[in-house]
C-alpha cells in the first residue's frame, strides 16, 4: 500500500518520545497484508505497517512515538460513500497496541459504539480522546476539541458559543498541542477553516494546532500571533525531534 508519510522536524519533545505521528481524515480502505489482504480500515493498515517500519529501523522503534489523531477515521467497505459515519474504535486500538499512546479527537463522522461502550473505551491504556479536556502525556500537555461547529442536532456538530466555549477552557490550560478536527482558516489566503476557530486560537499563542476537515494543499502555516497549524487532512506526518532527524 502507498500512502505517503511527510517528515518534519519540532525544537521540543519529552525525553522519553523521539517523535510524533500525526493524522486525520483516513476515510478509505486498503488490503490488509498481515491479514491475508482482507480489506480494513486505512487507518488500521497504516497502524500496522508503520510500526513494522519502525520495528526495521526505518523509522523511530514504535514504544518511543506518540500518535495523534485529528478526527474522521471511518469510510464505508467500498470507500464508495462520501461523508460515510461509523465506528473507529478498531482504528484507534491498531495505534494504541503499536505506539506509545495514542491522543485526539473525534471528528464529525467518528463514532464509538453506544454511550457505555464510550466510556469503557475512554477506559483504555495509552487511549486519550478528547473533547474539552486535557492531558499530560510524557510531560507534554495536550488539549483537544471534537466534531466541528454546527447544528447541534445533527451528529458531530455543536453551536459555535458552546464550541467556542470549550476550546476557550482548553485554550486557557496553555496547552502545548491543541488537537482540533476543526481548524482555523487563514486570513488572505485559500487554506480553508473556521474563521471564529482562527480568532480563539489566535488569542492565545504558543500551542501547535493540528487539526483535518478541510483539505490544505501545504499542510503548515503560521499565524500572524505565530501560532503554527498544521493541517494533515488525508494526510500522516511524522514529527521528529530536530536533532535526532536525518
Amino acid at each position: 500500500m502507498f500512502f505517503p508519510l511527510l517528515r518534519g522536524t519540532v525544537d521540543v519533545l519529552p525525553e522519553d518520545v523521539s517523535a510524533l505521528l500525526v493524522l486525520s481524515d483516513l476515510q478509505g480502505v486498503a488490503p490488509h497484508a498481515l491479514h491475508d489482504g482482507a480489506v480494513a480500515l486505512l487507518g488500521e493498515v497504516l497502524a500496522d505497517e508503520l510500526a513494522l517500519l519502525g520495528e526495521l529501523g526505518e523509522l523511530p522503534h514504535p514504544s518511543t512515538i506518540g500518535v495523534v489523531l485529528a478526527g474522521d477515521l471511518f469510510s464505508e467497505p467500498g470507500a464508495n460513500v462520501r461523508g460515510a459515519s461509523g465506528d473507529v474504535r478498531s482504528v484507534w486500538l491498531a495505534f494504541a497496541s503499536h505506539f506509545r499512546w495514542v491522543v485526539g479527537v473525534a471528528g464529525n463522522h467518528d463514532t464509538f459504539g453506544g454511550a457505555r461502550e464510550q466510556t469503557r473505551f475512554q477506559q483504555r491504556p495509552g487511549v486519550n480522546l478528547l473533547d474539552g479536556e486535557v492531558v499530560e502525556l510524557d510531560g507534554l500537555k495536550v488539549g483537544g476539541v471534537g466534531g466541528i461547529i454546527g447544528h447541534a442536532g445533527k451528529p458531530g456538530r455543536r453551536e459555535e458559543s458552546q464550541y467556542l466555549r470549550h476550546l476557550v477552557d482548553v485554550l486557557r490550560t496553555g496547552p502545548d498541542v491543541l488537537v482540533l478536527h476543526q481548524g482555523p482558516d487563514v486570513e488572505g489566503t485559500r487554506l480553508r477553516g473556521s474563521p471564529v476557530i482562527r480568532e480563539a486560537v489566535e488569542m492565545a499563542p504558543g500551542s501547535l494546532v493540528i487539526c483535518g476537515h478541510a483539505h490544505w494543499d501545504e499542510p503548515l502555516a503560521t499565524l500572524p500571533s505565530g501560532t503554527q497549524v498544521l493541517n494533515v487532512d488525508s494526510r500522516a506526518v511524522l514529527l521528529e525531534r530536530a536533532a535526532a532527524a536525518h
